[in-house]
């Protein structure tokens, strides 16, 4: 079988400003271990898959060029969205570019993740479900109550529900029970099983799609033929509607990088310093004291200073979307 790993690069990690930024997002960032999460996740899938098509926009496509370059890999295949369209949209350029046959394995660009033996089993039995023509999704064993994920309900491999970001009550309730694993956003399915299930259950986003695409010149698509596509996610458009569907339940370790509560994590495990009250600095050697405060994190960058409390991490979006309207030459 042929597999192609598919990389949708198109975020823009509003919750990691200032440090993220609209040029250079979460996943071009080279600061987990001198590389970008971008360079690993290409680097990862490489032994896995036989090609490469990675799905980005007008913005960041040089930025995935010169990262694919500098991990040393030169065959690719590149789709460059017009403006955001969601990822329904996005994985069906990809289907469209490959063969029907192909398995298409598609991850973001923007998670760190473990690759040793159980993320290998993982992906090797989600490959085999879509051989046999199932839609797969990789389903992660919680480590915690975590709020900011969807989850899935599951029965062995068999898909039992999906579930909206809960409470931290309904999360705890779900860790207890046990069947229950985070959406990882991660997907594998023959390209043209995909594209038949996005025909039959959202047939205004694959043909808007297909024209699109069809009309596409060097790889990059038309801006007024992409704002035809309905913005949908490949989770509302397919997933949790699907009768293929089936998870891989899936034990490797895994962070979507989505908050600086994530990045702090990383940053420790590598030896980066906080105080006895866990606050830490991010991107300056100024030498920084905090008074009175705890598990604070301050983030320097050269036009910008965000200080937040850890358990604050996903309000920084909101912070960003009111930068976007004040002050957009700081996004």
């Amino acid at each position: 079988m042929n597999s192609v790993n598919v990389i949708l690069s198109g975020g823009v990690g509003s919750r990691l400003w200032p440090l993220s930024r609209k040029t250079r997002p979460k996943q071009y960032l080279p600061i987990f271990e001198g590389q970008t999460l971008f360079q690993k996740t290409a680097l990862r899938n490489k032994s896995f898959c036989d090609h490469v098509i990675v799905v980005g926009n007008c913005d960041n496509y040089e930025l995935s060029r010169t990262d694919l370059a500098n991990a040393g890999i030169g065959r690719y295949s590149e789709i460059i969205e017009a403006c955001p369209r969601n990822t329904a949209a996005a994985i069906a350029f990809a289907a469209f570019k490959a063969d029907p046959e192909d398995i298409l394995f598609v991850t973001p660009s923007d998670h760190l993740i473990q690759a040793e033996e159980l993320y290998a089993a993982a992906v090797s039995r989600a490959m085999q479900l879509a051989d046999d023509g199932f839609i797969v999704t990789f389903g992660l064993k919680p480590t915690k109550a975590e709020t900011g994920f969807g989850y899935i309900e599951s029965d062995g491999e068999d898909v039992k529900s999906f579930r909206e970001k809960p409470d931290l009550a309904t999360a705890q309730s779900f860790l207890e029970q046990g069947n229950f694993y985070w959406n990882s956003g991660m997907f594998c399915f023959k390209a043209g099983v995909y594209l038949k299930e996005l025909h039959e259950l959202e047939p205004e986003v694959f043909l808007a799609s297909k024209e699109a695409y069809e009309n596409s010149a060097s790889g990059k698509l038309d801006l007024g033929l992409s704002m035809r596509i309905p913005s949908i996610s490949v989770d509302y458009a397919v997933m949790e509607r699907t009768k293929k569907i089936k998870v891989v339940p899936s034990l490797f370790q895994w962070s979507d990088m989505g908050s600086f509560e994530s990045i702090c994590e990383y940053l420790e495990e590598s030896g980066h310093p906080k105080d006895g009250l866990g606050n830490m600095v991010i991107g300056t050697s100024l030498h920084t004291e905090f008074t009175g405060l705890s598990n604070t994190i301050l983030i320097h960058t050269s036009d910008a200073i965000l200080v937040l409390r850890k358990e604050n991490a996903q309000d920084v979006k909101k912070v960003y979307e009111r930068l976007e309207r004040e002050r957009p030459e700081l996004v």
